[in-house]
């Protein structure tokens, strides 16, 4: 494709308000734009006959309805295999060891930042556009990108994005990462899209009901087999559905009477047990990461202080992190921090910078 001033933008269309809205401001900044909706699993992949969740058939059609509207072409791109190889079958993987995964940092890392800038360089585009809610900024003076939080701190989602490398960074466009997802929805409205009041997606894509056992039976074709729930002591208290079914934190859905509240505080799935407690339990002061990406390039070479959280809706806490060698880190908090869960990112920031992050191997 080519533009009448040179720029070319590939936007992910998902179907929702916001990368709508991203395909409407790239148009106003000057750029051709072509849409496309990436296809990532099919509903007897999910085991559901309809699922209402992204992706779906609705979604796609709102895509296009709205790109129709905004006279760009459209397309959908189908990473169905790619999707269950990299995210699905990693989210298994992930429950069976005994962790609790993140497939939307999957997604982002295998797909939506990697597979599609790929499809856009075989349909000739310079950049791609997605609507997350982050910004991406320039530094003269260090020659390099820098990933920061989204103006709007309600919807900022710079968390799932710690991924991307500087490369990437130069070749992707985050437009709503200045605005308010009220602003957004405003935009919408004037434009007259036909999603401008659509709910956003809360649950995982392929797990829409949220019920995350049920899906890792039907997915696997097998059933989770019972076990043990476990006091601290070690006292055998209940009988579990599946130690993989569990996350670290857990309250509901446990069916233990008991005299106060208790949580999953550990897992051992070689013996198949759950392990609960009270919330004070659930702290701890020091983790182990893996799979790190500093955002600059440049790993460090000694301890760093600086922030970091351990999930999406955490605030950041203080931290030390200290170089081990061989692509880990141990992240040692000022104050002990509730419910860290192997699986999850532990995501560092100096301000609004976002520096990298890893995957929790051990708390």
């Amino acid at each position: 494709m080519s533009a009448r001033n040179g720029k070319t933008a590939l936007v992910a269309m998902s179907g929702g308000v916001d990368s709508s809205v991203a395909a409407w401001l790239m148009l106003r900044e000057g750029y051709d734009c072509m849409g496309v909706t990436m296809r990532l699993f099919r509903n007897p992949d999910i085991g559901r006959s309809l699922a209402h969740a992204c992706c779906s058939l609705a979604d796609i059609d709102d895509a296009a309805e709205v790109a129709f509207q905004l006279d760009i072409p459209h397309a959908v791109a189908d990473f169905t295999a790619e999707f269950r190889a990299l995210v699905m079958e990693k989210f298994v993987r992930t429950y069976e060891n005994g962790g609790t995964p993140n497939p939307c940092i999957d997604c982002n890392r295998y797909l939506k930042f990697d597979r599609l800038l790929r499809y856009a360089d075989g349909e000739g585009m310079d950049c791609v556009v997605t609507g997350h809610y982050a910004r991406i900024e320039y530094d003269p003076a260090g020659q390099r990108y820098l990933l920061k939080k989204a103006l709007d701190r309600s919807k900022d989602q710079s968390y799932v994005l710690y991924m991307l490398t500087q490369e990437q960074l130069e070749r992707i466009r985050f437009p709503l990462g200045g605005l308010r997802k009220s602003e957004v929805r405003e935009i919408a409205e004037r434009q007259g899209f036909c999603n401008a009041r659509k709910h956003d997606s809360q649950d995982i894509c392929f797990v829409p009901d949220g019920d995350y056992g049920r899906f890792l039976e039907t997915f696997t074709g097998s059933r989770r087999p019972e076990g043990a729930f476990l006091d601290e002591n070690g006292r055998r208290i209940g009988t579990h559905r599946g130690a993989e079914k569990y996350t670290i934190g857990q309250r509901r859905g446990l069916g233990v009477a008991a005299g106060g509240r208790l949580y999953v505080v550990a897992k051992d799935m070689e013996s198949n047990t759950v392990t609960l407690g009270p919330d004070a339990a659930l702290y701890r002061s020091s983790l182990l990461a893996g799979e790190l990406n500093w955002i600059s390039g440049t790993v460090p070479d000694q301890a760093l202080r600086c922030k970091a959280k351990t999930r999406y809706r955490q605030t950041e806490q203080w931290a030390s992190v200290d170089p081990l060698g061989e692509g880990r880190v141990r992240v040692m908090f000022d104050e002990p921090q509730r419910a860290i869960a192997p699986g999850q990112a532990v995501v560092f920031y100096d301000g609004d910078t976002v520096l990298g992050g890893g995957t929790i191997l051990e708390a």
